[in-house]
């Protein structure tokens, strides 16, 4: 079974995420089929805090891929935000 979830990067305390799609089995920070964007919570000023290829998405959803909560809240937001901008 496939997933989309964030696997988590950055140092201690600040932390940055990559939204990936990968198997059920492998770890939260091992191996992914694809890298679908990013997520970075601590985001202050200029720099953008989500971003996500919401078309790759839509296909993987497609294909069977079950979002974890999370990801699936980043990408409601994601939506939410192309539809304002």
């Amino acid at each position: 079974m496939v997933t989309i979830r964030l696997s988590r990067g950055g140092s201690k305390k600040n932390p940055f995420y990559q939204i990936v799609v990968a198997d059920i089995r492998s770890k939260r920070d091992g191996r992914y089929i694809e890298r679908l964007g990013f997520y970075n919570p601590t985001a202050k000023g200029g720099e953008i805090p989500l971003r996500i290829d919401r078309e790759r998405a839509d296909y993987w959803i497609s294909q069977g891929a079950q979002p974890t909560d999370r990801a699936k809240q980043l990408l409601k937001q994601a939506a939410s935000e192309a539809v304002a901008a």
